[in-house]
């Protein structure tokens, strides 16, 4: 029969090289054998499957693209006249395309679906058989597919290949059933100029050099999905080690820098073995290899057996990165290796389920560095990621875990920290709920029940439900299908205790959500855990043998919960008293702290409240507890500029008494051998004094700039508080008086050092006085700003100027853009000017401003800073109306 190939208008196309032209037509009566009938379907359809695909391909760095041959084994499992797979920018040779011996008598692309149909003259014979055919692409520049990037080599920049198929980019790669569902074996050989190395998932099984061409071919794979195949062709060196199981572990770097590779291998070969025992199912390949590209739209890729991470991110100098550096290094290499079990030896069905593969890989990685570096204290890091997840999900809009996808381009925009954060803590809630061992040893079986195939979240619960005996599908349904999350409210009535939940919503509105919430809960020495599943509940915590009304009540212990609690007066005045006391770890005072802005923020408690909470942490000198103090008062300090602004001096005087003393201990000079976060802490709580007016803080700041200013080579001001005296000398900065701000202005001038002009620029615009916030700003269009630093001077924006840069940034937009990109001014825009306002009309002028804005994070981003305006508007409203909260700020500056 003959060879009929259309496109989606249904026109003939002649030619031994099929270009389709893409374009989507409008939606008609679907004919049942027409290829028309597999349009605007979310998924492939089931009536056949692959198991096996043969993949070469030849990509050319010179000319950017690449060919490719593809034999795919399908496994014909109803009648059918068509094979219906995902294909975007590809380019088919239709001549090659066969099925068995059959050849199709229509191929039609369909644009918005991304599926190519094949259509045969005859029912096609159940069971297997092999589609072949030939393509070609386009080594393109879009960080997806496959693509190229550039490198270093030899001091000249030369070109590598690599893929990125994660969420829905295979099918940019290679003709496939591009599904996490359709999992199935790969066999791939790479033909590359000889000089090259051609890595991928697999160990090369053979390797065969016919003068300036080699051809690779690699072992054939377990079964996995598409979107974890993995090609990259370069010139690079490695390191290698192995684990205690024999698995050989590379990281491949530039030529030249090993070196910086061997912390990512030591720490990969270490966190593999501990895998290993957790997961009682061992690593399934021979190899695994880890390699930075350059140009990489992620931290980090779990490709099976070939992660692929951002440089940065996998890269470790010891001459130049810092410990915070290391720590990133630690925990994105720990998340990828995680993955290797949870989403490529046990795969999500669809991406509906994505939070079991980023939830799990994410608490795993903090499981995993806390093992090995259990001084860093990366679960107080994990703390500060749910609250401000918890915040995040406590806003109207929020998303489940689980979310609903209705078109594969929705895919990509799932993936934030609802996924990844609250996923983890719903893992993390479970693991305390039910202990370590019990919940390893649940893991681990359902690692053993779904390797090499799929699960959705039900499949874990069923296996949980079988370890424990407990009903988790129903107890953890609300978790997965509904936004947000409770608050729990708990009153004392004698030895009795009352608990209460309710939806927590940030716009202080009530919601309709119940969950089924595991507790923990101390009482004087004792602890219990259960799970409260009704929305009242009593309960008889300490007995008879504690005298009543003695003991003292916390809940969500070390905020393992996803969840806020809230406290009636007697129990909040006795975690006063035992925060004055010093009785809470850190993770405990951090969770009560952010329990009390929440609920003020929210006005289901006093501001004075929250504050009586901050005054009993005035002796604190936990780096995490003083920093989360710093963020909770330079947001009051900053609302009550609109809310009381006559008692501003009064908030700001108060604040400056909970931060001194751990100030003051620091002081200004760093001391040998003191521990990094000390550093940090002395330069946040310094800046902080400077803000609220500290005026010896200030004082200071100016007198060591001073002395700067005439020795440029003294060490009285050490780099990393720096912006401290520069912030002193905008403090005193003023069009009368502005000899401070023009020896700042030269001091930036005469300095050759870009780093020193950054910090410098970063603080010009943060000064009371108008003229001199347009000053400065207006140093955008001079000269003396690089284009490329001009960005920085909207760094720091005083709220006392708000308007003012507003309203320049409105007047002299045109001409910013000639310097400054457009998606560089949104984002500076949404991230320091939005959360400076608090009312509907500038929430709403803003929101016409970005009319034209189309970038889906820069939009997501904005919606929510408007929505904080909104909630901060309200905020303030309930501040002004609080009865006895100036009192209580007099009561507490005054206390002694």
């Amino acid at each position: 029969m003959g060879f009929r190939c259309q496109d989606a208008h249904g026109e003939n196309l002649k030619g031994s090289t099929f270009v389709p032209m893409l374009v989507s037509i409008p939606k008609t009566a679907i004919l049942a054998d027409s290829p028309d009938q597999f349009r605007h379907k979310l998924r492939l359809p089931r009536f056949a499957k692959p198991s096996y695909y043969e993949l070469r391909f030849h990509p050319d760095l010179i000319s950017y693209t690449f060919s490719g041959v593809v034999a795919i084994t399908v496994d014909i499992l109803q009648t059918t006249r068509f094979l219906v797979i995902n294909v975007v920018d590809l380019t088919i040779d239709h001549a090659s395309i066969h099925f068995k011996d059959l050849a199709p008598t229509e191929v039609v692309f369909f644009k918005d679906d991304q599926i190519m149909v094949l259509g045969f003259g005859k029912e096609l014979p159940l069971g297997e058989g092999v589609l072949r055919m030939n393509f070609n692409g386009t080594l393109n520049d879009d960080l997806r597919g496959f693509y190229r990037s550039k490198y270093e080599y030899k001091g000249k920049t030369a070109n590598m290949a690599v893929t990125q198929l994660q969420e829905v980019d295979a099918r940019r790669c290679f003709p496939c059933w591009d599904e996490p569902a359709f999992k199935a074996k790969f066999k791939i050989t790479l033909q590359v100029p000889s000089e090259l190395v051609a890595l991928s998932n697999m160990p090369v099984s053979s390797e065969i050099v016919d003068r300036a061409i080699k051809t690779v071919h690699f072992e054939e794979s377990p079964l996995m999905s598409t979107y974890l195949v993995a090609m990259v062709v370069g010139i690079f060196d490695f390191v290698e080690g192995v684990t205690s199981q024999g698995t050989k572990v590379r990281v491949y770097t530039e030529v030249g820098k090993t070196e910086q590779g061997k912390f990512a291998l030591d720490i990969g070969v270490k966190f593999l073995d501990l895998y290993n025992g957790y997961f009682g199912t061992p690593y399934a390949l021979p190899k695994l290899d880890m390699i930075g590209i350059p140009d990489f739209s992620n931290m980090g890729m779990e490709n099976y057996g070939l992660i692929t991470f951002q440089v940065l991110d996998l890269l470790f100098d010891e001459s130049s990165s810092t410990p915070a550096k290391q720590h990133e290094i630690a925990n994105t290499v720990a998340h990828e290796l995680a993955h290797q079990w949870f989403g490529n030896l046990v795969t999500m069905e669809w991406w509906t389920h994505a939070w079991l593969n980023e939830g799990f890989a994410t608490w795993m990685s903090y499981h995993a560095v806390d093992y090995f570096f259990p001084q860093w204290n990366v679960w107080m890091e994990f703390l500060e990621s749910t609250i401000s997840t918890l915040r995040l999900d406590s806003l109207a809009g929020s998303h489940p875990i689980e979310v609903e996808i209705h078109h594969t381009s929705e895919i990509g925009g799932i993936f934030d920290d609802i996924i990844y954060i609250k996923g983890a803590s719903i893992v993390g809630m479970l693991q305390s709920y039910l202990g370590a061992e019990r919940f390893q040893k649940a893991l681990a079986s359902y690692i053993k029940k779904y390797a090499y195939s799929n699960a959705n979240t039900e499949d874990l619960w069923a296996v949980l439900e079988a370890e424990t005996g407990e009903p988790w599908k129903n107890l953890m349904s609300a978790w997965m299908k509904k936004p947000g999350y409770p608050v729990i409210n708990v009153k004392q009535d004698g030895n009795e205790i009352q608990l209460e939940q309710a939806q927590f919503l940030l716009n202080g509105s009530s919601g309709s959500g119940l969950w089924d919430v595991p507790i923990t809960l101390s009482c004087a020495s004792s602890t219990k855990i259960f799970l409260l599943t009704e929305k009242y509940y009593k309960l008889d915590l300490c007995g008879k043998s504690e005298k009543e009304g003695s003991f003292s009540i916390k809940l969500n212990m070390n905020k393992t919960g996803f969840y806020h609690v809230k406290y009636d007066r007697e129990l909040s005045a006795k975690l006063q008293n035992a925060l004055e006391a010093n009785m809470f770890s850190s993770m405990e005072k951090i969770g009560i702290l952010e329990n009390a802005r929440m609920l003020s923020m929210a006005r289901k408690d006093s501001l004075a409240s929250l504050l009586y909470i901050l005054y009993a942490c005035r002796k604190e000198a936990s780096y995490s507890v003083l920093t989360h103090i710093d963020d909770i008062t330079s947001t009051i300090a900053q609302i009550f500029t609109d809310a009381m602004p006559k008692l501003v001096g009064d908030i700001k005087q108060l604040f400056i008494k909970v931060l001194i003393a751990p100030a003051e201990k620091l002081g200004w000079d760093p001391i040998n051998g003191e521990a990094d976060q000390d550093v940090s802490l002395r330069y946040i709580l310094l800046v902080d004094l400077v803000k609220l007016g500290h005026d010896k803080t200030i004082n200071e700041g100016v007198r060591r700039f001073n002395i700067l200013t005439r020795d440029h080579n003294t060490s009285i001001l050490s780099p990393d508080i720096r912006t401290v005296a520069y912030l002193s000398m905008m403090q005193t900065a003023s069009s009368t008086n502005r000899s401070g701000y023009d020896d700042l202005r030269r001091f930036y001038r005469d300095s050759a050092d870009r780093e020193e002009k950054l910090r410098i620029l970063g603080v010009l615009s943060y000064c009371s006085d108008k003229d001199i916030v347009l000053e400065s700003l207006d140093l955008i269009f001079t000269n003396e700003v690089p284009n490329k630093d001009a960005i920085h001077l909207l760094e720091f924006i005083s709220i006392d100027t708000r308007e003012a840069a507003w309203s320049w940034l409105k007047e002299n937009w045109d001409h910013i853009l000639k310097v400054v990109p457009e998606k560089d001014l949104l984002w500076c825009i949404v991230n320091n000017i939005v959360p400076l306002f608090t009312s509907n009309d500038k929430a709403e002028e803003i929101s016409k401003f970005f009319t034209n804005c189309t970038d889906p994070a820069l939009q997501s981003a904005l919606k929510r800073n408007l929505k904080m305006v909104n909630i901060n508007m309200r905020w303030i409203e309930g501040i002004r109306t609080e009865p006895g909260l100036a009192q209580a700020v007099h009561a507490l500056l005054h206390k002694t």
